[in-house]
């Protein structure tokens, strides 16, 4: 979904800047004739908001909580995180103020308490999930990585991480697959995609 709305923005984008070239008419300067005003947009990082659900309906995640792991297809940098947080930086001596350059970063989330600026709805639990049946609000966990220096596959789409973990003793993660994106109503009349 979020790649979606990256192609989309990408076709905007180049509309955008076509429409800006094209009707420059009465912008002209006879002091400068040939000069134009460019407007581009660099996609530099994506959004990721990644959610945990436990639909086991009897068994918890219990402490010390969910560790998700999994392997970048390339030289991706998280930058930023929020409800969760990375163990380790690793090397990020080519990209200022990252949060994470990890090959095989491992997330954990926040404890309670935590300021409210770092915290997104269904984080800050310890890890710790409900079993569906007892609080199907706490079953779910959740946070939000700004992801940048994507290894792009023939199409300009990132490429999928791979070889995941949630750190829980019992059970083994399958490889991402590609999905319909989440639409959720908003009021009678509009859906939104996440």
């Amino acid at each position: 979904m979020e790649m979606e709305k990256w192609a989309a923005g990408r076709r905007m984008a180049l509309i955008l800047v076509l429409l800006c070239c094209v009707f420059g008419g009465d912008a002209y300067d006879v002091l400068d004739p040939t000069g134009n005003i460019t407007i581009s947009w660099d996609f530099q990082e994506i959004k990721v908001l990644v959610s945990l659900h436990n639909y086991q309906l009897y068994r918890h995640v219990e402490d010390p909580g969910w560790r998700l792991s999994w392997f970048w297809a390339g030289d991706e940098v998280i930058y930023d995180t929020t409800g969760a947080e990375a163990t380790e930086q690793g090397n990020c001596s080519l990209f200022v103020g990252a949060h994470s350059c990890e090959k095989h970063p491992v997330m954990v989330d926040l404890a309670r308490g935590v300021p409210y600026a770092r915290q997104v709805d269904h984080c800050c639990r310890g890890g710790v999930l409900s079993s569906l049946t007892q609080n199907s609000e706490a079953a779910t966990s959740a946070f939000l990585m700004h992801v940048g220096n994507f290894k792009s596959s023939s199409d300009g789409i990132p490429q999928k991480p791979f070889n995941f973990s949630h750190g829980v003793p019992g059970y083994r993660c399958s490889n991402a697959t590609m999905v319909a994106p989440t639409r959720t109503r908003i009021g009678k009349h509009r859906h939104v995609q996440a």
